[in-house]
């Protein structure tokens, strides 16, 4: 106490900071959604205590509403900063996978919140406005009203309607409904297991006629690699998931290939040791495999790599690829 009944500033502070970390998941969780990137995110979240911590706090009278403004506001500025435009342009961006289970996925209780967390969702996003994609957001995966948006962005109630049919036109395409996880994981060890047998015919009947894989190159080849029809595709495969020496040097080891749940799709992770050097996801249509995605950039397997290592995994499908 400070004497006088009221109590003291340290402790004060004290019961400030534990508000802010009451709000720490939920606030990250909405950043990686208007980022796609969980670095970026975490990045957005940190400056946002910052502002708590400068703020008259005596004076917000709402405190989940003021943060979230702020998160929102510092996560636009970060998508209309040139850097983030010249690396969007550049052809180089792909959002960064997170593992089953991370709270940055949250929430997840309906169909709208786990699709605006996937990695087709949040691939679409970069084709909408810094202001749709706030909208679309905050109420798709938060269940914000019109109203409250409005407040947030400091846009009428109508333009936050406009917005959010905009967007929703426009990731239409990247809306799949719900899968069946035996399914998807079944269609996936075909797949796997089509690709390192170099069986051609049998990974063309594993993908839509329109199927698209895009990989990253491992951070190595400055733009996106992309595939657009299904031999391409299977030959692409056959070569990738065929082990060799030079590939097995190149990662450090023989690598174990896991099954996994990567931002609510399939996914074969491949683990030299306790380290995540590549991951591959899958989006499903009818039964068949409509989007590969490789990812293997080290700056983009950061937080995922983390929080394999503290998972329990199932037995690997091949423990030394």
């Amino acid at each position: 106490m400070d004497g006088t009944g009221g109590v003291d500033g340290t402790a004060a502070d004290r019961f400030d900071t534990g508000r802010f970390e009451a709000s720490r998941n939920r606030l990250a969780s909405l950043a990686y959604r208007l980022l796609g990137s969980a670095a970026d995110a975490e990045d957005a979240v940190q400056d946002a205590f910052l502002h708590w911590q400068a703020a008259d706090r005596h004076r917000i009278k709402v405190p989940e509403a003021w943060l979230t403004k702020v998160v929102t506001h510092l996560c636009l500025d970060r998508l209309r900063s040139a850097r983030a435009r010249r690396e969007r342009a550049a052809g180089a961006w792909l959002p960064e996978p997170l593992l089953d289970g991370d709270p940055m996925l949250g929430p997840a209780d309906s169909l709208e919140q786990r699709e605006s967390v996937s990695l087709a969702v949040l691939t679409l996003m970069e084709r909408l406005s810094p202001p749709e994609r706030a909208v679309y957001v905050l109420r798709e995966a938060f269940s914000h009203s019109h109203a409250e948006i409005a407040e947030i962005l400091g846009i009428t109630e109508s333009a936050s309607q406009q917005h959010l049919h905009r967007a929703r036109r426009r990731l239409t395409a990247a809306r799949r409904g719900e899968v069946d996880p035996a399914d998807a994981r079944r269609v996936v060890e075909e797949f796997f297991a089509a690709a390192s047998s170099g069986r051609t015919e049998r990974l063309v009947a594993l993908l839509t006629d329109d199927a698209t894989a895009i990989s990253d190159g491992a951070g190595l080849t400055g733009r996106l690699l992309r595939h657009d029809s299904p031999r391409r595709i299977a030959a692409v495969a056959r070569a990738g998931f065929t082990p060799s020496d030079a590939k097995r040097r190149f990662a450090g080891g023989a690598p174990a290939v896991h099954y996994a749940v990567v931002n609510g799709t399939p996914a074969l992770l491949f683990v030299v040791g306790d380290q995540v050097i590549g991951s591959v996801t899958f989006d499903l249509a009818g039964g068949k495999i409509a989007t590969v995605r490789g990812i293997a950039a080290p700056a983009r397997l950061v937080r995922l790599a983390d929080a394999w290592r503290r998972h329990e995994p199932d037995a690997p499908l091949i423990s030394r690829w």
